[in-house]
Parts: structure tokens; sequence; C-alpha cells
């Protein structure tokens, strides 16, 4: 019985994903083929949208430049000057000189090699840098390294939750990997995307727009809006 019902569980769950990956267009996405910049970015994206984002960081190469080196250097009032338009500024900036210090002291000021190993042991190394949780060190090594893993947000954590792909309680990890076995290997960077998109759109967190989605009719969530 258990069985079933997982298997159960899993068609509904790639059946929701194949409507999502149908119902958007696939976008272009720009790629970094330096990490550390891939990294400053993901960490000025925290709570903030993306316009907010690249103008933070657009500053902060003008200001400052987007090295290792040069955020050790420059002070932390310039730091934060810079990268005002993302928000807490105070915090990030303090954050970002932590990081780069980590590092030149701990990966010579690449992180390229740090990227190159195997997820698990790439992982576990980043998210010894300050500031850098699970969702960060995966969007780095999925965007940057090219690694098969299906980072979480907090829009997927409520798009997942609501439609009870796992439980009310589940762990970044739990979802993670929920996501990834109902997923095609060469489609985890399309629904992480697709999903933050559909997050924003539709699966809003106030206000979901229930009555509207193509998904509606697999999301207990939805049932008090028929």
């Amino acid at each position: 019985m258990e069985a079933r019902r997982k298997w159960k569980s899993l068609k509904r769950a790639e059946e929701i994903l194949v409507r999502l990956l149908d119902h958007y267009n696939r976008c272009w996405r720009p790629r970094s083929t330096d990490p550390f910049r891939s990294l400053v970015r993901t960490i000025l994206s925290q709570n903030t949208n993306y316009r907010n984002e690249a103008v933070a960081f657009d500053r902060l190469e003008s200001a400052i430049g987007v090295t290792p080196e040069t955020l050790v250097n420059a002070p932390v009032e310039a730091v934060a000057d810079a990268i005002r338009p993302a928000g807490m500024y105070n915090q990030r900036s303090r954050t970002l000189k932590k990081v780069a210090e980590a590092v030149i002291e701990h990966h010579g000021g690449d992180l390229k090699p740090t990227l190159a190993k195997p997820y698990p042991e790439a992982r576990e190394a980043l998210m010894q840098l300050p500031g850098v949780g699970p969702k960060t060190a995966d969007v780095l090594l999925m965007f940057a390294a090219g690694k098969k893993v299906i980072p979480v947000d907090r829009h997927i954590f409520r798009i997942t939750k609501r439609l009870q792909l796992v439980s009310a309680k589940a762990s970044y990890d739990e979802v993670r990997k929920a996501l990834e076995v109902a997923t095609p290997l060469e489609s985890y960077e399309d629904v992480h995307v697709l999903l933050i998109r559909f997050g924003r759109e539709v699966c809003r967190a106030q206000k979901p727009r229930c009555p509207q989605c193509f998904l509606k009719d697999l999301c207990p969530y939805s049932d008090e809006f028929r």
C-alpha cells in the first residue's frame, strides 16, 4: 500500500512538472565563467528582485570591482553604498567582505577548483563560506558549474507544499530531492527557473491566482477557490 501511494505521488509530481515545462517557453540565461562573480550576484539576489540585484552588482563592479582582492581591500562603507539598491546593504556588505576573505584564505582566491569537485564535496566546501547556505551553494553549483541539482528558494518551498508534493514540514533537502526524482536530468535548470516564475506570477504568497492556474485540477490548495 505504501509503495503504491509513493508511486501515485511521484506520477502526480511528474505530471505537474511536465505541465510547467509545457506552459512556459525556455528563456536564454547568461553564464559567467567566474564563479566568484556568480556567488556575489547570488548573495545580492537574496530577498530582492532581479532588477535591484542587477543594479547593485553593476554599481559594485563600477565602484570597487568584483574580485576577492578588491572587496577585501575596500572599506565596508564603500561596499554598502555600492550595493544599496539590493537592500540590507549593511549586512550584505559585511558578508561580501567575509566571503572574499574566506575565498582568498581557503580557496587561493579561485573557486573554480572547488566547483570542479563532485557535487557533495563542492557543496560542503561552499557552505563553509560566510553567508552561504544550501540554496546559495546549489544555485552556484547549477549555474556556474553545471551540476545536476534543483535549488529551492522561498517560492519553490511554498509551491511544493501547497501542491502537497512534500509534507508541510519538509526540509530544504527533502524538497530538493522530491523535485529531482520527478524531473528529467536535462530539465533541472528549467524546473528551478520556471517554478520561481510560477511562484511570482501565479502561486503567489498573497492572493494566489488559483482560478487562472493551469495546475488547479492537480492542486489541493486550490479547492477552496472552485
